[in-house]
């Protein structure tokens, strides 16, 4: 019993009434025929048309599986670059991530980056679920298919041939049985004419009807073997077409089912694997989002107030030099002593100050112990926060003195539990090192009182910015300490250190000075070219970095367009469209008679 006709295979419950021939209605054996013919063409078929479309359903699981494969591998090649570029911004292991760290918006950006790290493992983990639950089962199930569909239509091609071979002895019994019974009919005619003769023998008559009868019962073992063979065949043929074909044809349906229904699974867990990593993922975005909202304006600002302001008061109003009188040129107390002071008459327009809170500072290195090359308030920051380093030190040294002093109460109440005078040469040894500390708190603690004692005053708070509490050298009719500051920004606090001496007494076999070199103005101010007031033999090289410089060679002469003002700078010229200053120490100056104050400064 059949629990259900498959869909595949077409029944003949019906067949078609083939049109007469001739005029006259086919045999019932004709039709017989036919309609067996039929059915087998129409299997045959079906087997082919099923063949070619399971082929296909395979191949496009094939196609399918790749498809999974490709976009796991995207997501792993997307991971691996999203875990680079998170590595390769990933702040360095050195002092500027220190540095970094202490403003909101490093902090936020390196919070971005391990959140995208982190995003990066999601992506992972689609790869690995793509891998695992999609592309590994349908290798699995491809391989079983095959094998599946195999054995099926092997055993459909099977009972195709048995049922062809049945028929083929069908024919061959049908064939034997009709050539019998023409022989029949020749033996029975050939009898009936020999008994008719009146001219044959009764010897041939009797010849002739033995051999008539002889055909006749072969005619009648061939129908019986027919007859036989016919229904046996028709058993057969009835069981192939209702029975083992719709069988055959009901396992490759539900093959075929079974393989669309695993495709909409796996399509449904394709989708399923993104769905399980949104979590993750939208807290990973959350975390950059509040990394994002945490930055703040303010407070970042005023850390680069606090690092970088300098303690100095700005500078006082710069004095009028009368030129009209018979004077000799001095500085002004209350000039810059790091900038050049020129008071001419400028174009409209073309006027420019210069602004030395904005210069690079071109020292470089540690510096000294005391951080004397620093502004007031940077120097005081360095020497407080080595001070508390030092505190700390101490703490420590006294922490592990306690306890080398308990362990020695202790041996001292207990011998068995060792000896007292163990501990002795450490205890020594951390006293040492407290005292030496100590020294050391009572040398920066003598720095960091000096210091707050120079610091400016805080009373015209209101009038500066926090970033322009920097480069000023000697302040003017005020009650605080007038410090100095070096044109590259070192800190000194010495009124002068300039020592003037005659231009021809100046050594040029001497050492060069340590000369720091100021930042000029990006370009002269437009006017006209100065005349020349004498001429200079430079003493040392000078390699002229900064703007407003210019770089002279050892023993090269030049030409001196403006004397030194006391800066310790002289402006030199070269040719017509080359001049800047120099370190007047590097140079020996040969005034002309016009000059005044022909002085060389070391």
């Amino acid at each position: 019993m059949l629990r259900r006709r498959s869909e595949f295979f077409i029944f003949l419950d019906n067949p078609p009434v083939k049109p007469e021939k001739d005029g006259h209605k086919l045999s019932p054996y004709q039709e017989y025929l036919q309609v067996l013919l039929q059915m087998k063409m129409t299997s045959t078929d079906q087997f082919d048309n099923l063949e070619k479309h399971t082929q296909w359903g395979i191949e496009f699981l094939e196609r399918y599986t790749k498809f999974v494969k490709e976009r796991s591998e995207i997501e792993t090649n997307y991971a691996k670059q999203i875990r680079n570029l998170s590595k390769k911004y990933q702040p360095k292991k050195n002092s500027r991530e220190e540095e970094e760290s202490k403003y909101t918006f490093c902090r936020a950006f390196l919070t971005t980056l391990n959140e995208l790290n982190d995003y990066a493992g999601q992506h992972e983990v689609i790869a690995e679920n793509l891998t695992s639950q999609i592309i590994t089962e349908l290798s699995r199930y491809l391989q079983d298919l095959k094998t599946e569909r195999k054995s099926h239509f092997h055993d459909g091609r099977k009972a195709q041939q048995h049922i062809e071979g049945s028929w083929k002895q069908l024919e061959s019994c049908k064939r034997k049985f009709e050539r019998d019974c023409k022989e029949a009919d020749k033996a029975q005619q050939y009898f009936d004419k020999m008994d008719a003769d009146i001219n044959v023998t009764k010897a041939d008559v009797e010849k002739a009807r033995q051999q008539a009868q002889a055909r006749h019962q072969m005619a009648a073992d061939s129908k019986n073997d027919y007859s036989s063979y016919l229904h046996k065949f028709n058993q057969e043929q009835n069981e192939h077409y209702y029975t083992i074909i719709p069988n055959i044809f009901q396992k490759l349906q539900d093959m075929e089912e079974k393989r669309i229904e695993r495709v909409g699974a796996c399509m449904k867990t394709f989708a399923d694997v993104d769905r399980q990593v949104i979590p993750i993922v939208g807290k990973c975005l959350d975390g950059m989002t509040k990394a994002a909202e945490s930055i703040e304006a303010k407070t970042d600002s005023n850390q680069v107030v606090e690092s970088y302001k300098s303690g100095f008061e700005p500078p006082g109003d710069v004095e009028f030099e009368d030129y009209g009188q018979a004077m000799k040129r001095a500085v002004s107390e209350t000039s810059l002593s790091n900038s050049r002071v020129e008071v001419r008459e400028r174009p409209a327009g073309k006027s420019k100050g210069k602004l030395w809170p904005f210069i690079k500072n071109k020292n470089k290195g540690s510096g000294p112990e005391d951080f004397s090359h620093l502004p007031p308030e940077q120097r005081r920051k360095k020497l407080q926060g080595k001070l508390d380093e030092l505190n700390k030190d101490i703490q420590k040294e006294m922490d592990q003195r306690d306890a080398l002093t308990k362990m020695k109460d202790v041996y001292v109440k207990n011998p068995q539990m060792g000896d007292p005078a163990s501990v002795d040469p450490r205890l020594a040894e951390l006293g040492q090192n407290i005292e030496k500390l100590q020294f050391e708190v009572q040398k920066f603690e003598g720095w960091l009182a000096e210091v707050e004692e120079r610091m400016p005053c805080k009373s015209d708070t209101q009038r500066r910015s926090g970033l322009y509490e920097s480069h000023s050298s000697t302040t003017v009719n005020n009650n605080c300490a007038q410090d100095r500051e070096s044109p590259d920004g070192s800190y000194t606090e010495e009124q002068n250190s300039e020592i003037h001496v005659k231009a021809n007494n100046a050594n040029a076999n001497a050492k060069p000075p340590a000369a720091s070199t100021p930042e000029f103005d990006d370009e002269f101010d437009d006017e006209e070219a100065l005349p020349t007031i004498g001429n200079c033999k430079a003493l040392y090289p000078f390699d002229g970095h900064n703007e407003g410089t210019i770089s002279v060679a050892e023993g090269e002469l030049l030409y001196v367009i403006e004397e030194d003002k006391g800066d310790g700078w002289t402006r030199v010229r070269r040719n017509q469209d080359e001049e800047g200053y120099v370190p007047t120490s590097y140079v020996e100056v040969f005034l002309g008679t016009n000059a005044k104050g022909a002085m060389t400064y070391i």
